[in-house]
């Protein structure tokens, strides 16, 4: 059975299975997953008849509410995820999957902390050995900033730490051109560093301190209308199979060995665990 995929200009992807109508789940997810979700969906389809359209982007709530999807995939600390469920639009958050921060530094790693797993020993031995800091005032990279900061044991130690008020981008930029290391996405970093001559790496990704977890949400039928309910909840017991999990786990972008994507499936309750 031959798979297409086809994207269109307004982040909507669709996977379609040639010469086929299925029923359509249409899935609502933030920007980082799409790149997982497009190596997990054809296989969800194949099993279970459906056609699965994703629509990315940081509006992730905005389109379900205004009923143009089923399920919703985005961090469980997004900014819409509390008041989405809270006010009776989706069912209770199933955790999916994590994705990571990184430490990132400069490609010479000046103080050689390349590869190491502990993100606070690196840190800490950062700061020793004369290593800048930039801080990227993202809401949640700001935050694991300070938590490496208190966990490292607040090091007096002055000059180090560069805050310009920058975030995102314009953070890893700056750090870029001082030599200096930094925090941020896993996902947009390997992004940008496809699209430019970004002179840093990805120095620490194995301390679960860097990981952060996301959910899946159904959209509930019974306040907003024309919700595929059975669709997206085949979708969502799908992405919490053991198989489906192991192969969040053994998940690798292009060129990259290292893992990037974590399962959390089992952080859910047992009554959710679902084994084929």
């Amino acid at each position: 059975m031959r798979l297409i995929v086809s994207c269109l200009l307004l982040f909507v992807c669709v996977v379609t299975t040639s010469g086929q109508s299925a029923p359509l789940v249409r899935v609502a997810v933030v920007n980082t997953p799409d790149v997982l979700l497009n190596a997990l969906l054809p296989s969800f389809q194949e099993r279970f008849g459906y056609r699965v359209s994703l629509t990315i982007g940081e509006n992730a709530f905005d389109v379900a509410r205004a009923g143009n999807a089923d399920l919703v995939i985005a961090h469980y600390g997004h900014q819409g995820t509390e008041s989405f469920v809270s006010e009776g639009l989706g069912r209770w958050p199933k955790m999916v999957f994590s994705n990571q921060a990184a430490f990132l530094g400069p490609l010479r790693d000046p103080v050689g902390i390349r590869g190491w797993p502990d993100a606070v020993e690196s840190f800490r031995w950062m700061v020793r050995r004369g290593g800048e800091f930039v801080v990227n005032n993202a809401p949640t990279e700001r935050y694991l900033a300070e938590l490496l900061w208190d966990a490292a044991g607040r090091p007096a130690k002055t000059g180090w730490w560069l805050d310009q008020g920058l975030r995102d981008q314009a953070a890893i930029e700056f750090a870029a051109q001082r030599g200096a290391y930094t925090l941020w996405g896993m996902i947009p970093f390997l992004r940008l560093k496809a699209d430019t001559d970004l002179r840093l790496d990805a120095m620490v990704t194995e301390d679960p301190l860097l990981q952060r977890v996301m959910a899946s949400i159904v959209v509930n039928p019974s306040r907003i209308q024309g919700v595929n309910d059975a669709g997206a909840i085949a979708l969502q017991r799908f992405l919490l199979e053991p198989g489906t999990q192991a192969r969040i786990r053994d998940f690798r972008h292009d060129g990259l060995r290292q893992q990037t994507w974590w399962p959390a499936g089992r952080f859910n309750a047992g009554a959710d665990l679902v084994v084929r």
